[in-house]
């Protein structure tokens, strides 16, 4: 039973296959869970035009003989939990921003702004006690807790980004260079140039997650208004190249996770004088990442 392989084509519309993942693994089976977009190249590679479920199957266990994708380790208890009550955080918070923009509006009827306050009010009290279940849970897990005070070391990321990083965290064993936790968020530079007459602007994938991604925005701003020396010199530099402010922030936000891969990787809080000795290497790497 434990040679039987089983790849689960994972969708972003749920969490429908979790269950089945876990059950399956704890059986002894060897799971693998594959974006279905790599199912839908490799089909495309193999120039298939029929699409059944039959053919489906076919074609997901073909690519499981051939290409042997990794196994799936399961997260931790702690990170599903985290992650649930991280992204209706941010949902109450989006709600409340909406009904206050609402209340802004100039509505003449008195019961529909007394009654847009009350669920102004409903939403103050519940993002007050998803943040203290998300306090409460960082506290409860000593290896998470570790992980956290990792990266609110990091200039520009506070507590609460801090969280909303780590509940998006996949397993970091899975990326064995910050590149690819890079790729993952969707972080990476989009270039499409074809000869010396097609060359667009190079932009971010955002192919990957985007709560992940949404996470270093800030920090990204943050750290553009001078919190964060160490990062100055490359964002001075590509100011006066003529880059635009959402380049800049691409490019930040970039350099801050992969800072946070190398403290939650190494298990040491940040430090500014780890990469002084080698910052004209750095800055030239990612600059050839940008251009």
């Amino acid at each position: 039973m434990a040679s039987t392989r089983f790849t689960l084509a994972w969708k972003r519309t749920g969490r429908y296959g979790d269950d089945l993942a876990a059950f399956l693994r704890a059986e002894g089976y060897v799971v693998s869970r594959i974006n279905p977009v790599r199912i839908s190249a490799y089909g495309k590679s193999k120039l298939m035009r029929t699409k059944t479920d039959k053919m489906d199957a076919k074609l997901i266990a073909d690519y499981c003989a051939t290409q042997t994708p990794p196994p799936w380790n399961p997260p931790s208890v702690f990170r599903p939990e985290l992650q649930s009550l991280s992204r209706y955080l941010n949902e109450l918070k989006s709600a409340r921003t909406r009904e206050i923009n609402r209340s802004k509006t100039g509505i003449p009827s008195q019961a529909v702004r007394r009654s847009i306050q009350e669920h102004i009010d409903f939403l103050d009290e519940k993002i007050k006690q998803v943040e203290g279940e998300i306090k409460q849970l960082a506290k409860d897990n000593d290896e998470h807790r570790e992980q956290l005070e990792l990266l609110v070391s990091i200039p520009g990321i506070s507590t609460t980004t801090a969280v909303k990083i780590l509940a998006e965290l996949p397993d970091l064993s899975s990326f064995p260079q910050a590149r690819h936790l890079a790729s993952y968020a969707g972080l990476c530079p989009r270039q499409h140039q074809s000869g010396s007459s097609v060359r667009k602007k190079p932009r971010l994938s955002k192919t990957g997650n985007p709560y992940l991604r949404e996470a270093f925005y800030m920090p990204a701003v943050c750290v553009m208004r001078g919190n964060n020396p160490l990062l100055q010199p490359f964002i001075h530099r590509m100011r006066s190249e003529g880059r635009k402010p959402i380049v800049i922030i691409g490019a930040v936000m970039r350099r801050l996770l992969h800072i946070a891969y190398g403290v939650l990787k190494t298990g040491k809080p940040y430090d500014p004088n780890y990469l002084s000795g080698s910052l004209s290497t750095v800055f030239l790497s990612m600059k050839r990442r940008v251009d």
